[in-house]
């Protein structure tokens, strides 16, 4: 592990994580140029907003996708049912062939969902890590830590500053570089690391560094000044978390606009993620569907989900809940828009229009027409009917069968003769035809 660059990230997520910090610290720059003191709880805010943003194309594709596969599913479901069962070269090839048609016909790919989610992972985690490392990537938040840590880093090595350590909040995520070799006093390592663990340090951490090193507290003061400027938003310090905040506002002065201020931050977040999940296209209830146990896994998930996101905010640092939270916000507002943008769509027009660039292509390569199936023609909303006019048709058949049967019993022919049998049949087939 490279522990020069602090916690920048490595491996796949490096080049994305670089790219965001440079527009952080753009932001910066910006948000500079009208206060003293940049506040990173707004610079976040700004930045997951540009960030979504710059994903727009994508976002919208898969939450497109999302929406139209909600209305194909029906059809999806009607052509396995109708192959369940049948394993068969012949078969296999035809469900095949009508799956490939519906999703011609609603102009997406069957791996559309996966391919921009998969762009997307990449982003997101490193936006995460930029999110939450502030200091790797904004020079102006690193530059404050300097004149404290080159002064704690000769202190590597005492018994006291090690059980500092050890009791900070952030200890067991930097504990491996903690314990590395390359821990040493005046080391660059030693300085990074310490500069880590400050950064997501509480104002607690900090007041015991302050008085286990009262030579150094100058120092450690201006440190903690100016970050409590950055980390600033509406009053509270978006390194602590809400609980810290409110355990320290009741045993103390007791600032009912801090502690009713850290206890929205976790209800906002379950809010706006709850939000967030209604505004998903939600798939249709079907009680004879073998997928209603998924379906209603994913119901529970999406309860549960926001109440993680609130137990989550409520011990972590404010700052993550304020990222959370605006990014939920953004996912809500663009879902929105995609919603308003689909139901205005001419499904019948779409699929028209789908057909005709499908088999454009087609031909471009040389390929006849794709034929749209009877499966791929139903309109989503007759899909139940086709399913009832199916059960019927199969309680005409047996009663068709049966009928036939005693037929072929009580007839005069010889039993088990072909003129028996083709008695039997002729009598079915007009039983048949009539209904």
């Amino acid at each position: 592990m490279n522990y020069m660059l602090l916690t920048q990230t490595t491996g796949i997520l490096r080049p994305f994580a670089i790219i965001m910090g440079k527009i952080m610290e753009g932001i910066f720059w910006f948000l500079g140029l009208f206060m003293e003191y940049p506040s990173i709880g707004l610079a976040i805010i700004l930045f997951t907003i540009i960030m979504y943003v710059l994903m727009l194309p994508l976002t919208i594709k898969q939450q497109k996708f999302s929406k139209l596969n909600n209305k194909m599913s029906p059809e999806l479901q009607a052509i396995q049912a109708k192959y369940k069962g049948k394993t068969d070269q012949e078969s296999m090839q035809k469900m095949q062939n009508e799956t490939q048609a519906v999703y011609a016909k609603y102009g997406v790919s069957p791996s559309g969902s996966c391919v921009q989610l998969l762009i997307q992972m990449p982003i997101l985690f490193a936006l995460y890590r930029v999110v939450y490392n502030i200091p790797a990537y904004v020079g102006r938040v690193k530059e404050v830590f300097i004149p404290m840590v080159d002064g704690l880093s000769s202190k590597i090595g005492s018994d006291k500053l090690t059980e500092l350590i050890q009791g900070f909040d952030s200890y067991s995520r930097y504990q491996k570089q903690v314990n590395s070799a390359d821990f040493v006093a005046g080391s660059e390592v030693a300085k990074n690391t310490l500069i880590d663990l400050l950064n997501s340090a509480s104002t607690k951490n900090w007041n015991d560094l302050s008085a286990a090193f009262p030579e150094l507290s100058v120092k450690i003061g201006n440190a903690q000044t100016a970050l409590e400027h950055f980390n600033n938003f509406l009053g509270l310090n978006i390194a602590n978390s809400p609980s810290y905040v409110i355990s320290t506002e009741i045993q103390g002065d007791k600032h009912w606009g801090l502690i009713i201020g850290a206890m929205l931050i976790p209800f906002l977040s379950a809010l706006t993620q709850w939000i967030n999940t209604k505004l998903m296209p939600q798939p249709e209830q079907d009680k004879n569907s073998e997928q209603n146990a998924m379906m209603q896994s994913m119901k529970t998930m999406n309860t549960i989900m926001p109440l993680m996101s609130a137990f989550f905010c409520y011990t972590l640092p404010i700052g993550l809940g304020i990222y959370w939270i605006t990014g939920a916000v953004v996912r809500s507002i663009i879902q929105v828009c995609v919603n308003k943008h689909l139901d205005k769509i001419d499904i019948d027009e779409m699929i028209k229009k789908n057909v005709e660039k499908n088999n454009e292509k087609r031909r471009k390569m040389g390929l006849p027409p794709q034929q749209i199936t009877a499966n791929a023609k139903i309109n989503t909303k007759n899909v139940e009917i086709t399913k009832e006019q199916a059960e019927e048709n199969k309680v005409k058949r047996e009663k068709n069968v049966k009928e036939s049967t005693d037929y072929y019993n009580k007839n005069t022919e010889k039993p088990g003769s072909l003129a028996s049998k083709a008695a039997m049949v002729k009598q079915f087939n007009e039983k048949n035809n009539k209904n």
